[in-house]
């Protein structure tokens, strides 16, 4: 009985070290070792491809190493000592067994992963395999208790998501700043963002008649302070090509004021509304373009996207010394906020901390249009999630600005959150 408890303990230290380097492990630092040549380096790379099924067979293993050692140890101490033995002993092992098995074990195997994970992925591999059945039915049966909530394949997270967890605790502990970490936030998010919710919309577009000459493009670039304008006939439906300012510029150089758009229109790109931002801007990085006309399912234009509006996304506003653009969120007081009405929903969601709906909507503008179904007059106000929107601004039927307020039940909760947290509520919005 003592040989099998020793086992089982070994057994433990086993599972255990395979658990810690197994977890650290990535497929890309699999994929680097498998370069380098490491033996055993391609069974590892095939187990980080998918480890929630070697990890569950980990799991179920350590659950009957660490009861049946156990149970072997309560059933030797009654054998020997009594009853009060067995608590004594119990104990004992407890403390003993946390401290070879899980304390030291999994901090050997953090601070030696690579060297753990290449040495057990052979151990792994082989007990994934004859566990499958037993975890993958009880993985089903544990979903079957949990309706709607279970999770394929077992509770574990994607690399995405441990990177942007990382990154979180890298700020909190000061190793990352603040930018660095939205940084890396942002670019998950881009992968998940949609044309339509980063382009430029119809009626803020500039545009320049086909017709016209390069001296009436020249005025119009210098009023509107823009590099790249579409041309069109009659109305952006008819878009033809785009001018460029720098065609013009030389144009003009050269004397030829009166000459024709359609001397120097360049070729436009279209691109509908539901295309990823990430492939749009590889598609631009690919073909060297800047801009694009956004259509909907129609074929009708309803936006235009540059690729300043795509690396925006990623690394934050980009402004120049021509830009005198208004804020989009100006603060007000404690509770009220000024919305510019064309701001995406999912960026005033970052800002002030809420999760208001974007599915149907892209804009704060939008949201009231929807929630109201109607064209709002100025004072119009809805409530959604614990804020109050009222359109402050409204210039036919187009919201311009939206007073957003926070619900005095809604602030009460957020300041006494704050408290138990021992913040200020300022600081929590």
């Amino acid at each position: 009985m003592i040989v099998a408890i020793a086992a089982l303990v070994l057994l433990g230290s086993v599972l255990a070290l395979a658990e810690a380097s197994i977890s650290r492990m990535t497929r890309m630092r699999a994929a680097l070792l498998r370069e380098d040549g490491y033996r055993n380096a391609a069974l590892l790379e095939r187990i980080e491809s998918n480890p929630a099924p070697y990890l569950n067979a980990i799991y179920l293993s350590v659950m009957f190493a660490q009861n049946g050692s156990a149970i072997l140890v309560a059933i030797l101490a009654e054998s020997y000592f009594g009853g009060f033995g067995v608590t004594v002993l119990s104990v004992l092992f407890t403390v003993a067994y946390f401290l070879v098995v899980e304390a030291m074990s999994k901090t050997f195997a953090i601070l030696h992963s690579d060297r753990v994970a290449l040495a057990l992925a052979g151990f792994v591999w082989l007990l994934g395999r004859a566990l499958h059945w037993p975890t993958n039915a009880l993985i089903s049966l544990a979903n079957v208790l949990l309706p709607g909530k279970g999770l394929e394949g077992g509770p574990f997270v994607s690399e995405a998501a441990e990177i942007r967890l990382m990154a979180d605790v890298g700020h909190e502990s000061g190793d990352i700043k603040e930018h660095e970490k939205e940084m890396i936030h942002s670019v998950f998010q881009f992968g998940d963002r949609i044309v339509r919710e980063i382009m430029i919309p119809r009626p803020d577009i500039v545009t320049v008649d086909v017709s016209s000459t390069v001296a009436k493009a020249a005025d119009l670039i210098v009023q509107r302070g823009v590099s790249r304008i579409p041309a069109c006939r009659r109305d952006l439906d008819g878009t033809e090509g785009m001018v460029h300012a720098k065609d013009v510029l030389q144009a003009l150089h050269r004397g030829q004021n009166d000459l024709p758009l359609t001397e120097l229109l360049r070729p436009v790109q279209f691109v509908p509304e539901v295309k990823r931002a990430a492939e749009l801007l590889n598609e631009m990085q690919r073909d060297r373009f800047h801009l694009a006309m956004v259509t909907d399912e129609y074929g009708l234009v309803s936006g235009l996207i540059t690729l300043e509006d795509l690396l925006e996304e990623l690394v934050g506003q980009i402004g120049d010394e021509h830009d005198r653009e208004a804020p989009d969120i100006v603060q007000l007081s404690d509770t009220r906020y000024r919305v510019n009405a064309a701001l995406p929903i999912v960026e005033l969601n970052s800002s002030l901390g809420v999760d208001l709906p974007h599915e149907h909507w892209n804009t704060v503008g939008g949201l009231m249009f929807g929630l109201l179904g109607k064209i709002p007059a100025a004072g119009a106000a809805v409530e959604i999630d614990g804020l109050q929107f009222t359109a402050e601004v409204v210039r036919g039927r187009r919201i311009v600005t939206v007073i957003a307020r926070r619900l005095a039940r809604d602030v009460e909760a957020a300041e006494q959150a704050a408290s138990a947290d021992g913040e200020s509520p300022v600081e929590r919005r």
